[in-house]
């Protein structure tokens, strides 16, 4: 495994433990050269999913486009690393079982879980991922979300 502070590609592992209900592996790592210490997580490659885009264009599913946009909306927001990976890892073993799925799919079943988890995230993900033009899609979009919370609804 390469370092990341000298990348050098000898190093030891320090400790190993199972995570995330026996599916991913973590590795704590040290450099023989430098001593940095790493961590490095390893995980089973699951069954390809294609992603069938509006314009009815098929990719691959590519996990850290997805992170990265979740990321963007919980920018500077009480929302832990591990909230984070178990809302993607749930939301993607659902995915999986069908091995191919809209982008609408991903971006309403994404908005739904940051809705549970952050209503700032979610507010910040909505208008990406709906491209409001204006502020009054915002607006609707804000209130909407108090009336919910005045319902008692999540």
């Amino acid at each position: 495994m390469k370092c990341p502070k000298c990348a050098q590609t000898d190093s030891r592992v320090i400790d190993s433990r199972t995570i995330q209900e026996d599916k991913v592996i973590r590795r704590r790592r040290a450099c023989d050269a430098c001593g940095f210490r790493f961590t490095t997580f390893e995980r089973v490659e699951g069954i390809s999913l294609v992603v069938v885009k509006k314009d009815g264009l098929r990719e691959p599913y590519i996990r850290s486009k997805l992170e990265e946009g979740i990321w963007r909306a919980c920018s500077k927001r009480p929302v832990s690393v591990a909230s984070i990976n178990d809302m993607m890892n749930t939301l993607e073993e659902s995915w999986m079982r069908t091995g191919e799925i809209a982008s609408k799919t991903i971006g309403e079943d994404v908005m739904n879980a940051l809705h549970a988890l952050d209503d700032i995230a979610y507010i910040r993900f909505a208008s990406v991922y709906r491209r409001f033009q204006d502020v009054d899609e915002f607006q609707r979009e804000v209130l909407e979300l108090f009336e919910k919370k005045k319902r008692g609804e999540r």
